[in-house]
């Protein structure tokens, strides 16, 4: 009875020693979502997770990688002290137009569990008003360019000869119309 016991002590402590630790047993986030609402279309936009130490011994994060290209991250790279915080910025390029939906993986040293946390928001088109200069065959041609918050773009060129040139883009087609010199200043 005795060896019985001994041998039921011993597989519990064996089992307790190798019981794995879970992220929410050394680590508490601020907010697993970020939430850019609405930004503007080729303004990157950055969100900041905080990360406290609930743990009795240091925390590092060993990794955190966004999903897919369009992000980039930036974390807390020294050993976080228990009872402190560390951080992760995720920085989002919005390039495209309409609704975000991005994660992020976190690994912290010791812990096999993989931590996601989330980007949402929506990216929209805010009308623009830009001016570029280009050089086209020696001719200096001076481009007011306007986009309108349903992604249709206007291009006005005034060509160095005075001709004038429109180009409107909608769902990727373009068109073109050029004005001769004569015709542009009447």
């Amino acid at each position: 009875m005795k060896r019985i016991m001994i041998a039921l002590l011993a597989f519990a402590s064996g089992t307790a020693v190798f019981a794995q630790k879970k992220v929410a047993d050394v680590a508490k986030f601020n907010s697993e979502t970020y939430d850019f609402g609405k930004i503007k279309q080729s303004v990157p936009a950055t969100a900041t997770f905080t990360v406290t130490n609930v743990g009795t011994t240091q925390l590092i994060i060993e990794q955190a990688n966004p999903t897919c290209g369009c992000t980039i991250s930036d974390y807390t790279k020294s050993p976080i002290a228990p009872g402190q915080t560390g951080s992760i910025k995720a920085t989002f390029n919005a390039a495209a137009l309409g609704p975000i939906h991005k994660s992020l993986t976190v690994k912290f040293a010791g812990i096999e569990e993989i931590k996601m946390i989330n980007l949402t928001g929506e990216v929209v088109g805010a009308p623009a008003t830009a001016q570029a200069s280009a050089t086209n065959n020696a001719a200096t041609v001076v481009n007011k360019v306007k986009v309108d918050a349903n992604g249709e773009t206007k291009v006005k060129s005034t060509n160095a000869d005075g001709s004038k040139t429109t180009e409107k883009t909608k769902n990727h087609k373009m068109k073109k119309k050029t004005v001769p010199a004569a015709a542009a200043t009447s």
